[in-house]
């Protein structure tokens, strides 16, 4: 009985997932010419360019393409970019995830689909917290999003 009920769920689960993910991918900015970040001392992103884009980041079209190679640890990279991160004046940030959105496309995986991780970050003297889409499965050249600073 247990058994038939778990492939029932799974079977529903994929036939709800497969109907959510478009076969066409939406995103704008993947890019697998795009090196792979260099670490710091700190196992932080190296990060030296910034967006002048409105959208990267704060768009899940356009969202920050930090790949991983291992799925040990698949928040790792984007770890790795968030601490690389500060507020407008080089404030110090937090960050939560709060939410994996917005199916797409991908050959990365074996399910054929992956998910853009929603994280909120906050800085003292903020007035509203922002949120920033993080894609762990594609490459992308890593920019720092219009707003934000490069740690120091």
């Amino acid at each position: 009985m247990k058994t038939m009920a778990k492939l029932t769920s799974i079977i529903a689960l994929l036939l709800v997932f497969t109907s959510c993910v478009s076969t066409k991918s939406t995103l704008k900015n993947v890019d697998d010419a795009a090196p792979y970040p260099i670490l710091s001392l700190k196992n932080t992103f190296v990060l030296t360019d910034y967006s002048k884009d409105l959208k990267y980041g704060y768009d899940a079209d356009y969202p920050v393409n930090v790949f991983y190679l291992n799925a040990k640890d698949e928040n790792l990279n984007a770890h790795r970019y968030l601490d690389a991160l500060a507020g407008p004046k080089g404030e110090k940030i937090t960050y939560t995830k709060i939410e994996s959105c917005c199916p797409f496309p991908t050959k990365r995986v074996e399910m054929g689909a992956g998910f853009l991780d929603v994280y909120e970050l906050k800085w003292d003297g903020q007035t509203k917290p922002i949120k920033l889409y993080i894609n762990i499965y594609e490459r992308g050249y890593l920019l720092v999003p219009v707003g934000l600073t490069i740690k120091k």
